[in-house]
């Protein structure tokens, strides 16, 4: 995505652990990472930065080392209940902790590091209202919109779901879906399919970028993935949530989504388990006021949407020297409520 922006990037020797298949790999994998620590040294000792800000695993460790070596501050961010082997292992690098859930503090830092509740960094919900939202996207006064999208992994349980119930979907409420590459022709085919009258109310959509800003402002309910930016999304505009966790990577989604479960803000569906008729059970939800409103405000008093102002504070307090906020701060900051 990098080389599209202007952002000026480097890329190190070291690559993602993508599969655990015995191949050339299991040989050149570390020998790429043992000369990407030298080669990470090279260029912060060139760049001389102030400080690092990473999100650990794998691929940060030889940046992480050489910091280390050349005494530069790390602060670290992770945004699962249950982080990963290799965050745990890299955080031990990391000179302050920023997370999404309490517990998670537990898990990386222990008693050894300053660890800050500051939540999932995420785009700016104040951007747009969601009067302004709802008419640029052509959604009556009174209509029921519903935002489904399954992320970058496995929408394929979602897609085929929304096209079994589509017909019966869109007599109850509107929809928008993100359906993938892969998915939407297969999903315009669906819409082109449906009377006339109703064609309007399917908004088939391969991804949704900045536009995912409007959907969400707009929506009155989220069928999604339990990944911590989707759930901190979806707080941040305080939407109820059917969340069907993704069932790989190590369970770290269920974690995520038992939190926003365990607070009312979100109904769980576990992954095999979604088809149209859960989608449609789901759909119904619209249908009942008081247990909507009661959703909606659990979600909001989940909501951080100041969540990277405040990982931008603990950040430009260690490079510039500073001592670290106050968590008091820190947790006003990523409320929204202090500046």
């Amino acid at each position: 995505m990098l080389p599209g922006t202007g952002i000026p990037f480097r890329r190190l020797l070291v690559r993602s652990l993508r599969s655990v298949d015995l191949d050339i790999h299991v040989v050149l994998d570390p020998i790429r990472l043992s000369l990407s620590v030298p080669q990470a040294m090279l260029l912060l000792v060139l760049r001389r930065p102030a400080a690092i800000f990473t999100t650990g695993g794998y691929v940060a460790l030889p940046v992480l080392v050489a910091a280390s070596v050349l005494r530069i501050p790390v602060v670290m961010w992770d945004g699962n209940v249950v982080p990963g082997r290799s965050v745990r292992a890299t955080a031990r690098l990391a000179g302050s902790l920023a997370v999404t859930f309490d517990s998670t503090c537990l898990s990386l830092a222990g008693r050894k590091r300053p660890c800050f509740v500051t939540g999932t960094p995420i785009r700016d919900p104040r951007s747009v209202s969601r009067v302004d939202a709802r008419t640029a996207l052509g959604v009556a006064a009174g209509e029921k919109l519903l935002l489904i999208f399954g992320g970058s992994q496995a929408v394929r349980r979602f897609n085929a779901a929304v096209a079994e119930a589509l017909p019966r979907l869109v007599e109850r409420v509107r929809v928008i879906h993100v359906t993938g590459d892969a998915g939407y022709d297969e999903a315009l085919a669906g819409r082109a399919a449906l009377p006339e009258s109703l064609r309007e109310r399917y908004g088939p959509e391969r991804f949704l970028a900045d536009e995912m800003t409007l959907a969400l402002a707009a929506a009155d309910l989220v069928v999604g993935r339990a990944g911590s930016s989707t759930l901190a999304e979806v707080a941040a505009f305080g939407l109820p949530m059917v969340v069907v966790p993704y069932p790989h990577a190590a369970g770290h989604q269920h974690r995520n989504a038992e939190e926003m479960v365990r607070s009312g803000a979100a109904r769980l569906v576990e992954d095999a388990d979604f088809d149209a008729a859960a989608l449609l059970a789901a759909a119904a939800m619209l249908d009942d006021a008081r247990t909507h409103g009661e959703m909606a405000a659990a979600a909001r008093s989940l909501a951080r949407p100041g969540a990277a102002d405040a990982v931008a504070e603990l950040v430009m307090a260690a490079a510039e020297g500073r001592p670290l906020p106050a968590p008091a701060r820190l947790e006003a900051m990523s409320r929204g409520v202090a500046g």
